[in-house]
């Protein structure tokens, strides 16, 4: 079946992140339902995502034809999904370990590999990716909020199917053809081959990478353990799950007015507005669980990642063009998964160590707001 190119990329951004919806605020859950301990919970997210960092850093920069990026997001569908039946087979922790490994290193690069697509058919034809992209969060906020009210009514084991039933959607829907394959040169093998020590030598390079990884990885405590830490608190998993909608939906908001809001403001701003953020949203969430307090927090989603993945992407696209897409991969390993593996893994130790102050955690994560302040990369602002 041939559909239209923008409809073939929305619906990949709509059923990966549907999955993602399901993962990533509920899977402490599911873990916590197999009888897992918060300690071994931390451990096992954080393998997940150091998978996820394995992931980025290699799969991605490895798809060097922009024609084969369709064939590789069909591929990475399958795997993911082959790993996510793989759950059903047992819940023995070596078990654990390698399926989350298994099933993170096949469903992180396809969304840097899904935004290389969409780069590649702006080349092709002209099209809006914010109208494309928003897509995603539309389908987080929908997963998030129908998965808390189906684990009221029948239990953490709904998670799992969930998550089986929404892969098997992403794998369909990337077997439909579309209209416009992408096309491309694949790039010079010395520009292929930009090294990450070759990188990490420029100054503002190290400095930006340090910064996100910082900012990003101070979520790590919200990923792994709000869900658990609310449900403590006396909220059911339908209310967690419209605190994680609500979120999402403030960071559509933002990504929808990011250019009247944001387009004369430098990477370096934005990253420093993120931290504030940052330092606020922590702060209130390692001090209250009172429903208006807590969202406010989830508000302020739209500050602690929407406003730095927005800079991230400023900064990456100001790079010269050999660059772009090894930057994009190691941003994506670093920020979006070394650092918040390194801090689930702390977090998840320090949620079993410190029982009745788990808010300590976020505390911690506030703290790394800090000095993401003050190594900023020096960026001239852009104006788009």
């Amino acid at each position: 079946m041939v559909i239209p190119s923008t409809l073939w990329l929305a619906l990949d951004y709509f059923t990966y992140f549907f999955s993602y919806g399901i993962f990533l605020p509920f899977w402490s859950i599911w873990l916590k339902g197999e009888g897992v301990d918060p300690a071994m919970i931390g451990l096992l997210l954080g393998v997940g995502l150091t998978a996820r960092f394995v992931g980025s850093l290699i799969l991605t920069p490895a798809v060097k034809d922009p024609s084969k990026l369709i064939t590789a997001l069909r591929l990475f569908a399958f795997l993911s999904l082959l790993f996510t039946v793989a759950f059903m087979m047992g819940s023995h922790w070596a078990w654990l370990f390698f399926v989350m490994t298994g099933f993170n290193v096949f469903f992180s690069p396809m969304v840097p590999l899904g935004d290389s697509l969409a780069g590649t058919w702006q080349k092709q034809f002209p099209f809006d990716y914010g109208k494309i992209r928003v897509w995603g969060s539309i389908a987080f906020i929908i997963s998030s909020s129908l998965l808390g009210v189906l684990i009221d009514v029948f239990g953490h084991p709904i998670i799992l199917y969930g998550l089986i039933a929404s892969t098997f959607a992403l794998f369909l829907t990337s077997m439909l053809r579309p209209k416009v394959m992408p096309q491309g040169k694949v790039k010079k093998a010395e520009h292929n081959n930009v090294s990450f020590m070759k990188l990490i030598s420029d100054g503002p390079v190290w400095r930006f990478l340090l910064c996100v990884s910082l900012l990003q990885g101070a979520h790590a405590a919200y990923y792994g353990f709000s869900a658990l830490y609310w449900e403590k608190a006396g909220y059911d998993t339908a209310t967690i799950g419209y605190l994680w909608s609500l979120g999402v939906v403030s960071e559509v908001i933002v990504f929808m007015l990011s250019h009247r809001l944001f387009r004369r403001w430098s990477a370096r701003n934005l990253l420093l507005l993120s931290a504030f953020a940052g330092l606020l949203r922590w702060g209130l969430m390692g001090s209250f669980t009172a429903l208006p307090a807590l969202i406010v927090v989830q508000i302020l989603h739209s500050g602690t990642f929407t406003v730095c993945h927005l800079a991230a992407m400023r900064f990456i696209s100001a790079r010269q063009e050999h660059e772009i897409i090894r930057l994009q991969a190691v941003y994506s390993a670093l920020a979006m998964g070394g650092s918040i593996a390194i801090m689930t893994i702390v977090s998840g130790w320090l949620y079993e160590k410190l029982p009745n102050q788990e808010s300590l955690i976020f505390w911690l994560m506030a703290t790394l707001t800090i000095p993401a302040m003050f190594i900023r990369p020096k960026v001239q602002p852009q104006n788009t």
